[in-house]
């Protein structure tokens, strides 16, 4: 299933197995620091607007929220708050992620988190055959269609982010 020399197997790309998703896998060079989305969708030569950065987000205590949205884009906090039903919704502070997600920034994937949490994703995807999202693995980025993303994270569509 995976289209890579040596298949890198992060729960991400385990979970995708199990469910017999069909999935291609991207790696890209990490040496020169440049993880961030938009330095990942020109290593990978792919249209930021498939690059999907995964942002997690609580309103405390103890609710955790998943968005993804396009690389380029930011995310509409208000906008993310009421998708979760929520008056407010902060980012995660990066020193709780590991613990919270079991993943590090720059390679938080959206699927195959220590817990499923609730999910949104810009409703930008809706229209795209494939995105691309991380494998849970800085250097390694998974490509799929949106649907089985929202499939497998029980994700919504909604929108997500500022105006330009």
């Amino acid at each position: 299933m995976a289209k890579s020399s040596k298949p890198t197997k992060t729960n991400a790309v385990r979970l995708l197995d199990q469910q017999k998703i069909c999935y291609d896998l991207f790696e890209y060079e990490v040496a020169d620091g440049q993880i961030d989305g938009v330095s990942v969708a020109q290593k990978i030569e792919q249209p930021v607007e498939k690059v999907f950065k995964t942002l997690v987000a609580t309103a405390w205590p103890g609710k955790v929220f998943v968005f993804l949205v396009p690389v380029a884009q930011e995310l509409n906090l208000k906008a993310a708050a009421k998708a979760a039903g929520e008056k407010k919704v902060e980012m995660l502070p990066v020193k709780d992620l590991l613990g919270m997600t079991g993943y590090i920034r720059g390679g938080c994937s959206p699927l195959g988190m220590k817990k499923l949490f609730p999910t949104f994703i810009d409703e930008s995807a809706r229209d795209l055959d494939k995105m691309i999202v991380s494998a849970g693995k800085i250097g390694t980025q998974i490509h799929l269609n949106p649907n089985d993303l929202v499939s497998c994270t029980k994700g919504i569509f909604v929108s997500l982010t500022k105006a330009k």
